[in-house]
């Protein structure tokens, strides 16, 4: 067990529970299970410290908290807290992109929105946050991230939310790799954490290729468009190749489907010819930007295209994606667990995970114990070492780490 994970000289805030709302309960168990394994890798500290009261808590079977959101006939519903959260250090988590979540509205079913879950979350939130010691809320795809700005008369969704968050009483908001980060002004005295998942991208990357040469003369990094520039900026100079991008030229006189078409995506950069590249990018909805980009990779000769991105939605369904794979457009993509995939997704042959499980309970974990989070944030040493030790090791290696 990695010793950054262990903190047996430092007290925690509170003891920890928890709160997984319905939408993102496999993940909380995953995140439930290696904070207790942290913990009990600190059996020593906890023996000579087992009489000492801030620790009470601290080594259980489970933290997480026994919560649910009942829904009345009507379609209302409420909060309810089963287990006693007196004194915790709560940590709410939910999963607004889960649309398979069904509940009954006089008679009809529908599926649960991201409206949906905010109000659940709330109504968590409403139901501990008087008695609970601290309140925070990790929120991965944070709700209405995309509606970061306004450009007509438009409502700003996420600002409004995050303000509502801290009108509550939440102290922390944890999310990751939000569409656009600056949206944390709206709440500039408050915590808001932005974590990335590059080094759990690099990590998938390595164990699912053992054939990649990580060199300017074998591999790319490739932004889809102008916003993921910074994400393929920081991938690449961790790798220490070379990076290219595309811009989406638009049809401004037409509005299809709330947005201007795209009218052709233009490249620019070094030769793509004969390398593996990898798209980066922070979602893919319905994915029609990211496979144009992956079938114009191949047209310049690419030899291999991969696709990162945190957020797997597939709003427009995985056909596309099969057809393009079966052409040879791409090879693979790569998509967090950190939102809701139907099982569909998860037999396809093109589809790769990178678990972000463990690196979420090693943030649950600072947070609780108010330890820096510094090299959480910024993980480029650990890219950095996991680099060097693929060259060194290659495959062998990738298949022992956790």
């Amino acid at each position: 067990m990695a010793n950054n994970y262990v903190f047996n000289d430092t007290l925690p805030v509170a003891p920890l529970k928890i709160a997984a709302l319905e939408s993102c309960k496999d993940l909380a168990e995953k995140v439930n299970s290696h904070i207790v394994e942290f913990r009990r890798n600190d059996t020593e500290e906890l023996i000579r410290r087992q009489k000492d009261l801030n620790y009470r808590g601290y080594d259980v079977d489970s933290y997480l908290l026994n919560c649910k959101c009942p829904r009345f006939g009507s379609g209302e519903a409420k909060g309810v807290i089963l287990d006693s959260a007196r004194g915790a250090d709560l940590f709410a988590m939910v999963d607004v992109t889960n649309y398979s979540i069904p509940y009954t509205v006089c008679g009809y079913t529908n599926h649960m929105s991201p409206d949906d879950h905010f109000q659940d979350l709330k109504r968590i939130i409403g139901a501990s946050v008087a008695t609970a010691h601290r309140v925070n809320v990790i929120m991965p795809f944070l709700y209405e991230g995309r509606q970061h700005k306004r450009t007509h008369r438009e409502s700003l969704d996420c600002a409004m939310a995050l303000e509502e968050l801290i009108a509550m009483g939440v102290s922390n908001i944890i999310t990751f790799d939000a569409h656009d980060p600056r949206v944390q002004n709206a709440i500039p005295l408050n915590g808001f954490d932005n974590f990335m998942p590059t080094y759990q991208f690099v990590k998938a990357l390595f164990r699912h290729d053992p054939t990649l040469k990580i060199d300017k003369d074998h591999l790319m990094v490739i932004s889809p468009d102008e916003g993921a520039m910074s994400r393929a900026v920081y991938l690449a100079n961790n790798l220490g190749v070379d990076m290219g991008m595309f811009y989406k030229r638009r049809d401004y006189s037409r509005v299809i489907n709330g947005r201007n078409p795209i009218v052709a995506h233009e490249f620019l950069g070094a030769s793509v010819e004969g390398k593996t590249v990898l798209i980066i990018d922070d979602m893919i909805s319905s994915g029609e930007s990211m496979l144009d980009t992956a079938r114009e990779l191949k047209e310049r000769k690419a030899s291999k295209v991969i696709v990162c991105c945190t957020f797997g939605l597939f709003t427009s369904g995985l056909e596309k994606f099969d057809e393009f794979y079966d052409k040879g457009y791409m090879d693979c993509v790569i998509t967090t667990n950190l939102n809701y995939r139907p099982a569909a997704l998860l037999e396809r042959p093109w589809y790769v995970e990178a678990d972000m499980s463990k690196y979420m309970a090693a943030i649950i974990n600072s947070f609780n114990h108010d330890i820096s989070i510094g090299n959480v944030l910024s993980p480029t040493e650990k890219i950095q070492k996991l680099v060097q030790k693929y060259q060194s090791g290659g495959y062998e290696y990738f298949q022992t780490i956790g």
